[in-house]
């Protein structure tokens, strides 16, 4: 998320928060076709930082909220996305790359097994930029008696930081034991069925539920008034994703990057690279390979002085690459961006430049996250 997003001129849609977020004295900007917030009160660092320590409440409702079922569902998928979508039991959560047909990054995403019956049925959370795409590129291409369901009604919260599985713990007691990262489940709030996905898009621990938008200022309203809660906009959602390393649509992933090029081989599962049959599974499988071209990679400069998207990336005199995005780092104290550079350039330690305002900013290349990640994966916590 950059202050370019929020510049674009496009009509905008309201949350079913809208009202919510006024209440609470958010500064609101368009955003992927919606009105949205980028900060309250306190400011972007100082919600950075309590969601680095406390618990973060993030309206994501902007979000595509889609359900893809049917006999032949997790074949239909496979066909668009390298995940081993057959292989993933109910309950399970998984990443991935919706691909074109070159094997570029028309978006990327989350898909959940859903299935509870004799239908198989997947969740599928995309980006709320790209969903309308997705969505006419996904129906175009699924098999009769497969069904696309965009869940128009729904609305999604997200609460990160390592304090939120102790704030849902007492809205939804046995939460935080039943599933670990990467995991979700189903409970009812007020009458109403929310599904918990135990995961997000800060690096910490935390989980997303989607409720119906009827009843999302409720469950907000009740969510805040633990003292370890607060609303956090979309100024500190970027720069704590920033942090965790993690790409963004439109700036870090595009349909002319790759996975293996934006450092993404991990969502190609093994079973479906000796299986292929997903969108330039043949390139890929030779990226695999050979290596990429370009890497996306991490830089750490020096000062105070952000470099932003756009910024060429030097080696000496020569342009070797470009920021894709970048910021200052409030858990460290210093500028970081992501950025892809030639496979030359990109090992660990280089001693790169970026130019800034005319500027060369000394750069290194350093590993990712920027941030360690703070995941609660189950077995490392004794449990399954």
């Amino acid at each position: 998320m950059t202050m370019n997003d929020a510049a674009i001129d496009q009509p905008v849609a309201i949350l079913p928060l809208d009202s919510w977020h006024r209440e609470l004295g958010a500064r609101l900007v368009p955003f992927a076709g919606y009105t949205m917030p980028i900060q309250y009160k306190e400011g972007i660092i100082a919600e950075h930082e309590w969601t680095r320590t406390q618990a973060g409440l993030f309206d994501v409702s902007h979000m595509g909220q889609l359900v893809v079922s049917g006999t032949n569902a997790a074949s239909a998928l496979e066909a668009l996305i390298p995940a081993d979508v057959q292989g993933l039991a109910p309950g399970r959560m998984r990443y991935s790359l919706l691909l074109n047909d070159a094997g570029g990054v028309i978006d990327d995403l989350i898909v959940t097994n859903v299935t509870d019956g004799a239908v198989p049925a997947f969740y599928v959370v995309v980006n709320g930029a790209t969903k309308q795409g997705d969505i006419a590129h996904i129906g175009s291409r699924l098999p009769s008696g497969v069904m696309l369901t965009h869940l128009v009604d729904q609305a999604l919260l997200a609460l990160q930081g390592p304090l939120a599985a102790a704030v849902l713990e007492r809205i939804f007691p046995g939460l935080g034991s039943e599933v670990g990262f990467m995991e979700a489940t189903s409970r009812t709030f007020r009458g109403a069925a929310v599904r918990l996905c135990r995961s997000g898009y800060t690096g910490e621990d935390g989980f997303e539920l989607s409720i119906p938008a009827s009843h999302v200022a409720a469950l907000a309203a009740r969510l805040v008034e633990e003292p370890e809660v607060k609303p956090i906009g979309l100024g500190a959602r970027d720069s704590l994703r920033l942090e965790a390393g993690l790409p963004l649509y439109g700036h870090d992933l595009d349909t002319g990057i790759d996975p293996v090029m934006a450092g993404l081989s991990f969502a190609i599962s093994k079973a479906r690279r000796a299986s292929g049959g997903f969108p330039g599974a043949e390139r890929i499988s030779q990226m695999l390979a050979d290596g990429p071209p370009r890497k996306r990679v991490g830089l750490a400069l020096s000062g105070r002085m952000a470099a932003r998207e756009g910024s060429a990336v030097y080696a000496g005199g020569t342009v070797v690459g470009q920021v894709t995005s970048g910021g200052f780092s409030p858990t460290l104290g210093h500028p970081i961006a992501l950025a892809f550079v030639d496979a030359a350039h990109a090992a660990i330690g280089t001693a790169l430049e970026t130019e800034v305002r005319g500027k060369r900013l000394a750069a290194s290349v350093v590993k990712l996250p920027f941030v360690p990640h703070h995941y609660h994966r189950k077995d490392s916590q004794g449990g399954a």
